[in-house]
């Protein structure tokens, strides 16, 4: 018999509606999502929960839950639409349109988790990407379903653990999601698998297949606000200069451009990310959390290059509505439309024969029958609730990796603190020294990396080293003119970082002393050669943004550079010729001044040739085109600044066509962009298998800096 649709019922859950016969509304009430139990009455946890407390009053019940019955519309939906996100993503952020250049060179420095991971030949890295879009097709189009889940999942996080200089937390969380989709039932709707036959089209899925998602997704939000509890955030020292887009505008008709910064970008961030995933259980308020949520991430889409990101995050944001909108949806176009039968899913545990699946006024249930609890249903179970510990404990693991943590914990990727660090590094030096003739030689510190993600990180400058070891080597035995730099294998290599986290000061992030080829590390223990934050002197960033202030009003082309150091350290520094009338201030401690060639030529009219002792307040010129050198002398670290004018961006500024180019850049089409980088990764995968099949040689772009 075909049953009627219940009055809707006027309570905020995630629910949908029920369906059931009148005769026996009488004797039932809804119970959490699909079942039914004797009462007419709702409890408070069940209107604004779903679920009542018998329903987590034992094991035994929060089995029966998870495996409730439920329609796989939604799932469907979501499944399609983050399979064809992927497979945008992976020519573009995975670099599938880019592997000769990520992957071609073998000299180049990698970054793997474990050091036993290594890439293979460019021809087969190309069948690898292959694999995983042809992976993210079968997502999208739900065909053979479950090894299309595989094929995208294995060599995406075979992709991903070969490198933590690329890591995002939106990298991790896309490799999540694949496993997550690979356990549900989520090829049940809108799937070529249903079409072929391969699978019953409109067959229940178990309620966890739409809560484990869930869960994914709301940790996503609750824990970046969690993250965002940070002094630096909420004094607003993260994300500055944001208010110069052209998305803030609006906001600026009635606040200050640091007022944006401020109370937009940071407060309503932070309070966005810790509520928003309340906010989307509930029916009342979830239309609100829809339309902050999106304007949010299409917000973030415009302001960073996140790739899919926000696109992916909206296509989830379904998740959290009622299992059955996209019937629903269908009623309300096609309102003649056939009705939907929901079959029985053995899976599922249908505690009543009367049991009816909870859809809209078009859809009932074929079939009845009770399903019993097996080891199978609490085996599962007691693996989502494994995956739910470790993901609520993995962003707050970092007391055990130690190894990993430096200015900040944890390595950028399982974290959720996005956006919470703003890096700007001015200077990373790569020293190498020959043991036996004690020679010093400087290299290029973007020399074989595709970024700089890797000189914030111990571990990763630890792997830097021996990358940078093997292939002056391996160059040494190609090259007889390196042999006049390196005479032997008995070398040193040390690097030396200076950047600034959140607004603060420049300093120096490693020990420079420190060989790395013989450096200490251990994922477990704290590296002893990672230099203090210098957080005494935080205080000084709103003295330094009245000094920028008041530095940028000389001209459009003055600018500032501060700069911190510890005692017994010096700063060794090269002035640009194309930079002009540069002065050395100290803001505190004691300095001492000195140029390359000492105070040896007392007599040259150059002062620079002297030393200079400078106390708190003392200023200094600086000649350009030439070293000099900065001592700390005090016994607390010293703070300076250096003021000049940098004439190299007055002439570009100046150059005729430099507003054109711009001009000319900002209209490029982003579809074009995104044709060019699928064309250009079809040509790579065919000179792949061209290479394997056939060994014709592969034509490789070289990198240019």
């Amino acid at each position: 018999m075909i049953t009627k649709k219940l009055k809707k019922r006027k309570h905020s859950t995630s629910s949908v509606n029920e369906i059931a016969d009148p005769k026996e509304q009488s004797s039932m009430k809804v119970k959490g999502e699909n079942c039914y139990e004797n009462s007419t009455t709702y409890s408070f946890q069940n209107r604004f929960l779903g679920i009542s407390f018998e329903d987590i009053s034992s094991w035994q019940n929060i089995v029966k839950v998870l495996y409730r019955p439920m329609d796989p519309a939604c799932l469907g939906v979501v499944r399609a639409l983050f399979g064809f996100l992927m497979v945008l993503d992976i020519p573009e952020e995975r670099g599938l349109a880019d592997i000769d250049v990520k992957w071609g060179d073998p000299r180049f420095c990698h970054f793997p988790l474990f050091n036993f991971l290594v890439p293979l030949p460019l021809p087969w890295m190309g069948i690898v990407y292959l694999v995983m879009w042809l992976g993210a097709v079968g997502i999208m189009l739900g065909f053979m379903y479950h090894l299309s889940c595989l094929a995208f999942i294995i060599p995406y996080w075979y992709i991903f653990l070969l490198d933590k200089s690329v890591w995002n937390n939106h990298s991790y969380l896309y490799g999540i999601t694949g496993i997550l989709f690979l356990g549900t039932n989520a090829n049940h709707f809108w799937s070529l698998d249903g079409y072929l036959g391969r699978v019953k089209t409109n067959t229940h899925v178990p309620l966890w297949n739409y809560a484990i998602l869930r869960f994914q997704f709301f940790i996503l939000y609750f824990f970046a606000g969690l993250k965002k509890i940070d002094k630096d955030w909420l004094e607003g020292y993260s994300m500055t200069h944001l208010n110069q887009h052209w998305i803030f505008e609006p906001f600026k008709l009635i606040l200050s451009p640091e007022q944006v910064d401020y109370y937009i970008v940071h407060l309503s961030g932070f309070l966005l990310d810790l509520t928003i995933g309340f906010w989307l259980l509930f029916d009342k308020t979830r239309p609100f959390a829809f339309f902050f949520c999106s304007t949010f991430h299409l917000m973030n889409s415009r302001l960073f290059s996140i790739g899919m990101f926000p696109y992916v995050c909206l296509s989830t944001l379904p998740l959290f509505s009622h299992s059955d909108w996209p019937r629903r949806l269908k009623h309300k176009l096609w309102k003649n439309s056939d009705q939907t039968i929901l079959y029985e899913n053995k899976n599922c545990i249908y505690t009543d024969i009367s049991d009816t699946s909870k859809n809209d006024r078009n859809v009932k249930k074929r079939g009845s029958g009770h399903s019993q609890l097996t080891w199978k249903h609490h085996f599962l179970a007691s693996l989502l609730f494994c995956h739910v510990g470790l993901q609520a404990f993995l962003p707050y693991s970092h007391f055990i990796t130690k190894g990993y943590n430096n200015w900040t914990n944890g390595l950028y990727g399982y974290s959720w603190d996005m956006m919470v660090h703003s890096w700007d590094t001015i200077l990373v030096i790569v020293k190498v020294v020959d043991n036996e003739t004690g020679k010093e030689h400087f290299l290029d510190s973007e020399a074989w990396v595709h970024n700089d993600r890797w000189t914030k990180h111990a571990d990763m400058l630890k792997q830097y080293g021996q990358c940078l070891k093997r292939n002056l080597l391996e160059e040494r035995k190609r090259n007889e003119k390196i042999n006049d730099y390196i005479s032997s294998e008995n070398i040193s290599i040390y690097i030396d970082v200076w950047t600034s986290l959140n607004g603060r000061f420049q300093q120096r992030m490693f020990d420079p002393t420190v060989d790395l080829l013989k450096a200490e590390w251990s994922p477990f223990n704290k590296t002893s050669w990672l230099m203090p934050l210098l957080t005494e002197f935080s205080s000084w960033r709103q003295t330094m943004e009245k000094l920028e202030a008041e530095i940028y009003a000389w001209s459009n082309y003055s600018d500032v550079l501060f700069v911190a150091d510890f005692p017994g350290l010096h700063l060794e520094n090269y002035i640009n010729p194309e930079l002009s009338n540069v002065t050395f201030t100290v803001l505190e401690g004691e300095v001492i001044v000195q140029d390359e060639n000492g105070d040896n030529d007392d007599d040259d009219d150059n002062n620079m040739k002297k030393n200079y002792t400078l106390e708190v307040g003392k200023s200094i010129q600086i000649p350009v085109g030439k070293f000099h050198s900065i001592y700390t002398i005090s016994q607390q670290p010293s703070c300076f600044m250096y003021t000049y004018m940098n004439h190299s961006r007055q002439s570009l500024d100046e150059s005729p066509n430099h507003h054109e180019k711009l001009f000319t850049e900002r209209m490029r089409s982003s579809l074009k962009i995104h044709i060019d980088n699928f064309m250009r990764a079809v040509t790579l995968v065919s000179n792949s298998f061209l290479n394997i099949v056939y060994s014709v040689p592969m034509v490789k772009r070289v990198r240019v800096r």
